[in-house]
């Protein structure tokens, strides 16, 4: 069976086995898709034709560039995106992303997100000596700024590019805003907190600049 993208044709290879789910695959420019015994060639066309925006920018770059897109980092791993029909979910042992549409990448990643960086805020708020409120949590992609400290509303906000990166950094940025609750400025006596509770944070910075 062929499938046009971007007036293309691809090869696409199907093999069916005693599985429920669909699962689509891209390797040396063809599409492969696993498939239970009941699923009929028209049904994987309405799952490609869902799917095009992903297969369009995945055949562009090709399977291994891919594999090596840092869109596709989680905690520093390249994870491999697999569409399937099933529900979204991330393996993390097996670096796998399932995925029903790339659409939803984002907000399986935000979910994601909102309860690991919870666990990250709670575990550094309980480092600090001082005296401080905890603050409430807020996870959005922003351009420009990794995280940000609202001391009015007690509220830190997370940039949820951060995912890409390990423990580390993440627990970096919650540090640096969690300091901002004890020092609002980028003083001497503001770094003195943030090294005080991450001496190698100017390692880390210098990574999240890269």
């Amino acid at each position: 069976m062929k499938y046009v993208v971007d007036d293309k044709s691809y090869e696409v290879v199907i093999t069916r086995k005693a599985i429920k789910n669909t699962y689509i695959r891209i390797k040396n420019n063809a599409i492969f898709v696993s498939t239970s015994y009941f699923v009929t060639n028209k049904q994987i066309l309405d799952l490609l034709d869902k799917n095009k925006l992903f297969l369009k920018k995945t055949l562009k770059k090709n399977c291994q560039k891919m594999e090596t897109d840092d869109n596709y980092k989680i905690l520093g791993e390249k994870y491999d995106i697999i569409i399937m029909n099933g529900n979204d979910e991330i393996d993390y042992e097996n670096k796998k992303v399932y995925l029903k549409s790339i659409s939803n990448y984002e907000s399986l990643l935000k979910h994601e997100a909102v309860k690991l960086f919870a666990e990250r805020l709670k575990y550094n708020y309980d480092l600090f000596e001082e005296k401080i409120p905890f603050p409430k949590l807020q996870v959005r992609k922003m351009k420009t700024r990794w995280g940000v400290c609202n001391r009015k509303n007690i509220r830190v906000t997370l940039n949820l590019e951060l995912m890409k990166y390990g423990i580390d950094e993440i627990d970096y940025v919650i540090i640096h805003e969690l300091s901002h609750l004890i020092v609002f400025n980028h003083s001497r006596d503001f770094w003195n907190i943030v090294s005080k509770y991450c001496p190698n944070y100017k390692i880390i910075r210098k990574s999240l600049k890269e």
